[in-house]
């Protein structure tokens, strides 16, 4: 037998017979995708000690990635049906590991930044490739479990990445968090050519590369803006980007509707299950990633939790997802797609409203209920309107598909860390000087109010100072710690209101089981298709 799978899936007779095994690479090559955040998370402590990096370094550090990662996907998942979506998967995963290695190499800020921008391109190849060779691969009746699989290895990521980063760095310096996704992507390089087929769009026209690249400036624009502005303030390039974003987008939208052959049909957003998931998705996003952002430093930070123990300490996070994943399989055929989705919402909604709850002196057990019910939401949510999107798009254009998923995924999750994470900070930085501005230095308070780490360190050099003593830095440590989780609190009020309003808009446009097909729709585009097949 070859070690090298030749026939491509669209030759094949029937269903492809090892496509189990294919999966366990596609979630692998995702697996480590996302991992390259929430991994950094536990690791950024870590990293700003030994570079000395400032608020806007480490905001970099962590952004880098994102931007080319959110802005690339449309235009990369097209390039995958084009040419070939496994050799997309592949090249992804050696730009990536090859990005891996340099941020493991690297002592300089600026080399940092351009690593995590690296691996950003890679995870925008690799992204889009593990959904469309996942549709292309599985018939249709078992998609809506073969996606299933897919969401739920999405939410391991979110706590394996901090638990094999807190393992790390017991031993190892913070490089080594890079340098662990080199063997996996090895590992998924050499699954890919044995085990997943060669997948390609037949009959597919000349790529729109003016409708991609007036989305790439859309979205890179905005995810840029949506970061600088909110943290450091709205001078003129955050300004210039977020003007940059509107009238690329309506530069976008005119495009393509009179392109022959354009990159996204912005007609498909006509389609309200298309539009009602791709809104959940983007409003799902928005309130966990900045929840679990926010929870973590203050498991981190206020609690002292090490980079293991904050990683163990989400990995509840996790099983909650497996839960809901599970019971979404068997549910969402019987009550659709709207009810799965909508449920998930309103849990995960309930669970940031649970962090208003958050005080100085709360502890682990006050984070397990919200932890739960998020890992729980993403479960039983996110795969139905996943599913929903790659079933709303022909077989000539899953990677685009999986490229408008994905994008909807990233930006919500970068909107979502950026906007909380700035009320977060606007609200913790007001506390403090309410609570010590009037008893420490201004150069003082302003470290202090950089951040919670640098307010915790401000206390620690008063514990040392001949004019303060321990006493005074026991005051300080408090009251940063009373202002961050008053922080927490204000911010989770808001996310959660934002998240509740998002539930109303999504249920209000996605139809219900009973909707009537429109004339001339395509089944697939129809609320429930895709699990109405797999229920077959």
């Amino acid at each position: 037998m070859s070690l090298l799978l030749t026939t491509p899936v669209e030759k094949m007779t029937g269903p492809y017979r090892r496509r189990w095994w294919a999966l366990l690479v596609l979630c692998l090559s995702l697996l480590i995708v996302v991992m390259a955040n929430t991994s950094l998370i536990v690791a950024a402590p870590d990293m700003t000690a030994d570079l000395g990096l400032s608020s806007s370094d480490l905001q970099w550090v962590i952004d880098g990635y994102t931007v080319p990662y959110a802005a690339l996907m449309l235009v990369l998942g097209a390039i995958g049906d084009k040419y070939s979506r496994r050799g997309a998967l592949v090249t992804g995963l050696l730009v990536f590991a090859g990005g891996s290695v340099m941020g493991s190499l690297v002592d300089e800020t600026g080399l940092v930044i351009a690593a995590r921008a690296i691996m950003g391109v890679g995870a925008a190849v690799v992204m889009p490739a593990t959904l469309s060779l996942l549709v292309a691969v599985f018939p249709k009746g078992e998609r809506a479990r073969a996606i299933t699989a897919w969401t739920a290895t999405s939410g391991l990521a979110i706590a394996v990445g901090p638990l094999v980063a807190g393992r790390l760095l017991e031993d190892h310096a913070w490089g080594s968090t890079f340098l662990v996704n080199v063997p996996i992507a090895v590992v998924a390089v050499l699954g890919a050519l044995a085990l997943v087929p060669p997948s390609r769009a037949a009959g597919m026209g000349r790529i729109d590369y003016v409708g991609g690249l007036l989305s790439i400036v859309s979205v890179g624009s905005l995810v840029y803006a949506t970061i600088e502005g909110p943290h450091f303030g709205w001078g003129a390039g955050p300004v210039t980007a977020a003007v940059a974003a509107g009238v690329g987008l309506v530069a976008f939208v005119l495009w393509e509707l009179r392109h022959p052959h354009p990159m996204l049909d912005v007609r498909r957003f006509l389609l309200r299950p298309f539009s009602g998931s791709m809104l959940a998705v983007l409003f799902f996003f928005f309130g966990t990633y900045g929840a679990i952002y926010y929870a973590t430093q203050f498991l981190q930070f206020v609690l002292g939790y090490g980079a293991l123990e904050t990683g163990v300490r989400l990995l509840p996070l996790a099983g909650a997802v497996f839960a809901g994943a599970a019971l979404t399989g068997k549910l969402t055929p019987r009550l659709g797609v709207k009810a799965m989705v909508g449920s998930g919402m309103v849990i995960g909604t309930v669970g940031v409203f649970l962090l208003v709850l958050i005080e100085k002196d709360s502890g682990y057990a006050d984070f397990l209920a919200p932890m739960l019910l998020l890992g729980l939401a993403i479960g039983l949510s996110v795969s139905p309107a996943t599913d929903t999107i790659m079933g709303s798009f022909p077989e000539s254009e899953l990677g685009v598909g999986g490229g408008a998923n994905d994008t909807a995924l990233e930006l919500g999750g970068s909107l979502g860390i950026a906007v909380l994470g700035s009320l977060l900070g606007t609200a913790y930085r007001d506390e403090l000087a309410g609570l010590v501005g009037d008893r420490l230095p201004a150069a003082a308070l302003d470290t202090a109010q950089d951040s919670v780490g640098g307010g915790l360190a401000v206390a620690e050099r008063l514990a040392t100072s001949p004019e303060a003593g321990p006493e005074q830095a026991r005051t300080m440590a408090d009251a940063v710690n009373q202002a961050f989780a008053h922080g927490v609190s204000v911010t989770s009020l808001a996310g959660g209101v934002i998240m509740a309003a998002g539930t109303l808009i999504v249920l209000a446009v996605l139809p219900g089981r009973r909707a009537r097909q429109r004339p001339g729709e395509r089944p697939a585009e129809t609320p429930d298709a895709a699990f109405c097949d797999a229920s077959h």
